[in-house]
């Protein structure tokens, strides 16, 4: 599986950034979306060493301004981020969610996650796009190149478990 990292972050001394990730999967587009965009609480059952549970606080999965709670461990440390649904498009296979709490905003004005999958062109599998768009609170606070890895991680364990459901 080929992991493409790349890392576009703003000159130093800004406090805004961006980041992205690629990992290759094997399995198809839309049901990978599918986990993200309508059961993101299978997540934890599919990547367990990773996020210990997903729970809706409000609204609907897959839904604009719907609220989703992650319990999730990074380098070793529990950690909490809620969520809202900024943009679902489910024909570009696209989901946005915007961190509003948790252990991030510690030390980030704020933390956009996108996820876009896309059908690999000419066989199997799927490309599945990881981008974080931030603002850090202050220069001190390093760019988050250190979630790039975890976010490859839990993309490969769900592809894993995705394949073995079928």
């Amino acid at each position: 599986m080929a992991e493409k990292v790349e890392v576009t972050t703003m000159p130093k001394s800004s406090l805004l950034g961006e980041l992205e990730v690629e990992v290759e999967i094997k399995a198809p587009a839309a049901i990978f979306y599918h986990i993200y965009a309508g059961r993101p609480h299978h997540v934890a059952k599919a990547t367990p060493r990773n996020v210990q549970s997903c729970d809706l606080h409000d609204g609907e999965w897959g839904t604009v301004g719907s609220i989703v709670y992650w319990n999730y461990v990074h380098e070793g440390q529990a950690k909490v981020a809620k969520e809202r649904i900024e943009l679902v498009e489910p024909e570009k296979k696209l989901i946005k969610f915007r961190v509003i709490e948790g252990d991030v905003m510690a030390e980030y004005k704020s933390f956009l996650i996108t996820i876009q999958v896309t059908p690999k062109e000419g066989g199997t599998g799927s490309v599945v796009k990881w981008h974080i768009e931030y603002e850090k609170i202050d220069e001190n606070v390093p760019h988050p190149e250190n979630l790039l890895p975890f976010f490859a991680e839990m993309t490969k364990e769900i592809d894993e478990h995705l394949l073995s459901e079928e």
